[in-house]
């Protein structure tokens, strides 16, 4: 991983590129095609930020982050919640701190934006990202969303995402 990481948003120049982000084939069943996640991103612009993620010039993922909404219509009006929709990381760029830098880009918007706490969702199985979410310090509510997990993590703290 180099210095030269950053988040873009995804544009006419640089869609084929998003596109081609694949996660390894044993992980498909855990999150949702690039292509997939750009079609709820245009038809839910008003919450979605989805994200080409970028080691110097080199795609290596992509991201997605939602930006307060309410999860279900039992929600009550002031719990808006902000937090990880989608994240793929290239089946040979895994392993080499893309993900991290993704999700703490992520929370640095929800902080930019007056957040203080971000969510995400992940399917439990064998070979699943539970294990990531959890070493970033993400801890399960106790909810579901459909048959997902859906965990949090509190922003008010100082340090980035815990190690």
């Amino acid at each position: 991983m180099t210095s030269a990481l950053r988040l873009v948003a995804v544009t006419p120049d640089n869609i084929d590129a998003a596109c081609a982000v694949a996660v390894r084939p044993d992980q498909d069943r855990f999150v949702e095609s690039v292509a997939r996640s750009l079609a709820e991103a245009y038809v839910h612009p008003e919450m979605a930020w989805p994200r080409l993620i970028l080691d110097g010039d080199q795609p290596v993922g992509f991201v997605m982050a939602f930006l307060d909404v309410h999860f279900s219509d039992t929600d009550p009006p002031e719990l808006l919640r902000s937090g990880l929709w989608r994240l793929n990381i290239g089946a040979d760029q895994q392993g080499r701190g893309y993900g991290r830098f993704a999700v703490e880009a992520v929370c640095a918007e929800i902080r930019r934006r007056g957040g203080t706490r971000a969510t995400v969702t992940w399917a439990p199985g064998e070979g699943g990202p539970e294990g990531f979410y959890l070493g970033l310090g993400f801890r399960p509510t106790g909810e579901l969303s459909g048959d997902q997990v859906v965990g949090e993590l509190d922003l008010t703290a100082t340090a980035p995402v815990a190690a």
